[in-house]
């Protein structure tokens, strides 16, 4: 099925040239040496010490696993031309929470049936169903995600003398309350000079790959100062340099039954993450990924994950985007960023285990900041108040509860509150919910096809409210222009109401017009998308002289932009 046809099977069809090979090639060992800091980092993040230690197992060494393997399987199976795989900033709350209650076989179990949940996804055709999960919903949960990690790496970061994190939120900070007089200067002095050489790399050094600058300068500075400090070898031992011999966990059917909304959570979070970020890469590439095949892939990266001692994993945007812009264009790239990781595992192991944990801790606070989408948190808050409920919602369940719940309660909410606003439209059974080109009644007057429509220019009409089950729609919209216009008139007249999820899709749309020269106007912007969008700032970035009461004046002003373009 065409559907399911691998992309890599696709570029080796398309065939391969020396310098397409080559530039694969480079694109694959950069992005495997930045892969190996944050792959370690996130292991030992993930898995509390007092299970690695009961249960003999080398959390960053269960990173790398996930990164080496996982990473393979998706390259070789996955719908997308770039995609990296492997272990992410998203998991840290659920695996930790599930290998603390139940243990590394407990966590395998559970990430086992992940892997299965998302296989069946993907061959159910789910992929395009996951579109629509509400953006407030995401973004709670991404966000409280990251500001459970921050506070995860306070003990590592300070130096502080305790023999374990409480999981739990507030008993996590009253824990470091009490703890607060031990903490170390050597300790402090690394984490901090980590922290200020990550940001300053990530800010005025874009050719240098953050996470791997750090740790290289902190590691050579603490070994020949030798300063006092905790060290990947000092508190986890020796790093093996070989993958270890593939085995099946232990399987109990109770145990399975109970962690059941675990592994959803897992599926449900590994879906999202891979998917969104085959999205950013499309549009980096110009491409256009397979979802139902990159699901498939991600349930088997998972499931051979557990199968070679891992934990969960999924699509990684950092280390795609990271991919494309060392110019990886094809699953080539992802392939060799898993054998580069073999290779340094086999040869570098042993200087790795003195790596200071501080400087982990700070890549991962630098992690948690990037995935915190402040700006796009502030503005939901500025978003309807039913929008503003969910994310508040979804967020705070994160940090205070558990991401299971944050995650189902968030999705419950937001299908409630769509429905409320469905019912409160009064001819919500005459709207359509589709963007489509001008197909208007005959009798109406302001119909587009009895106007006068310069060349050069487009119009397009949504039709019914415009929320987050109709924001995916407009993102096609351009893609599917050929050649694009350079004018392009959205008509608002039917749209009752605007959510979130609708203005973050405008947005997008409206960066890709300017990025393509395209002029954008709106046309006939009732009050509430008005107001909603001008308290997000979205009216501002379009213009108010872009945005017109009808579309006589709109097309007015498409002819003045289109005489201004000639001169």
């Amino acid at each position: 099925m065409p559907r399911f046809l691998p992309k890599s099977v696709v570029c080796y069809r398309e065939g391969y040239t020396k310098p397409r090979v080559t530039a694969d090639l480079v694109a694959g060992v950069t992005v495997g040496i930045i892969a190996l800091p944050l792959a370690m980092a996130f292991g030992i993040a993930s898995i509390p010490e007092s299970v690695a230690v009961k249960e003999g197992i080398s959390p960053p060494a269960v990173g790398m696993y996930t990164a080496v393997v996982a990473g393979l399987i998706v390259a070789l199976f996955g719908g997308s031309r770039v995609q990296i795989a492997g272990p992410t900033g998203a998991f840290i709350v659920i695996i930790y929470g599930i290998a603390q209650k139940h243990g590394f076989s407990g966590l395998a179990t559970a990430t086992l049936m992940a892997g299965l949940i998302i296989i069946v996804m993907g061959l159910s055709g789910f992929g395009a169903m996951i579109k629509f999960i509400p953006y407030p919903v995401t973004t709670g949960f991404t966000t409280g995600i990251a500001v459970i990690i921050f506070s995860s790496q306070i003990r590592d970061f300070f130096g502080l003398a305790m023999k374990e994190v409480p999981a739990e939120f507030i008993a996590k900070w009253q824990a470091y309350g009490a703890s607060a007089s031990t903490w170390d200067g050597s300790t402090f002095a690394v984490g901090a000079g980590s922290l200020i050489l990550l940001m300053v790399v990530q800010r005025y050094i874009k050719r240098l790959p953050p996470a791997i600058t750090a740790v290289v300068v902190m590691t050579a500075i603490v070994w020949i100062l030798k300063l006092p400090v905790a060290t990947v070898g000092s508190r986890f031992g020796d790093l093996p340099r070989t993958l270890p011999v593939p085995h099946m966990p232990a399987f109990s059917f109770d145990l399975a039954m109970h962690l059941l909304p675990e592994a959803a959570t897992i599926a449900f979070l590994a879906s999202i993450e891979s998917l969104l970020s085959a999205v950013v890469a499309d549009g980096m590439i110009g491409g256009r990924h397979k979802a139902d095949c990159e699901l498939v892939a991600q349930g088997l990266a998972n499931v051979g994950s557990v199968v070679f001692g891992g934990i969960p994993a999924t699509g990684a945007i950092a280390r795609t985007v990271a991919n494309i812009r060392s110019g990886g264009r094809t699953p080539l790239a992802a392939a060799v960023h898993s054998v580069t990781l073999v290779a340094v595992m086999a040869a570098l192991a042993p200087l790795a285990a003195h790596i200071p944990l501080p400087t982990l801790a700070a890549v991962l606070m630098l992690v948690a900041y990037n995935m915190s989408e402040i700006d796009h948190f502030r503005s939901i808050l500025r978003a309807p108040a039913s929008d503003v409920v969910v994310l508040l919602a979804t967020f705070g369940l994160t940090v205070f509860t558990d991401l299971t719940k944050a995650v189902g309660a968030g999705v419950v909410l937001a299908s409630v509150l769509f429905m409320r606003r469905m019912a409160e439209v009064s001819t919500v059974s005459e709207i359509t919910d589709e963007i489509d080109k001008q197909d208007e009644d005959e009798d109406d007057p302001d119909a587009t096809s009895k106007k006068d429509v310069p060349a050069d220019v487009d119009v397009f009409e949504i039709n019914g409210p415009f929320f987050f089950g109709v924001a995916d729609r407009l993102k096609d919209v351009l893609r599917q222009q050929q050649p694009p216009p350079k004018i392009f008139i959205l008509r608002m007249r039917k749209v009752p109401a605007i959510d979130a999820s609708g203005m973050q899709a405008l947005r997008e749309f409206h960066w890709k017009c300017q990025r393509q020269g395209i002029t954008l106007i709106l046309s006939g912007v009732h009050s509430q998308p008005h107001e909603a969008l001008e308290n997000s700032g979205l009216l501002d970035q379009i213009g108010d002289e872009n945005v017109k009461s009808h579309i006589d004046l709109a097309l007015d002003r498409a002819r003045e932009v289109l005489a201004t373009k000639a001169v």
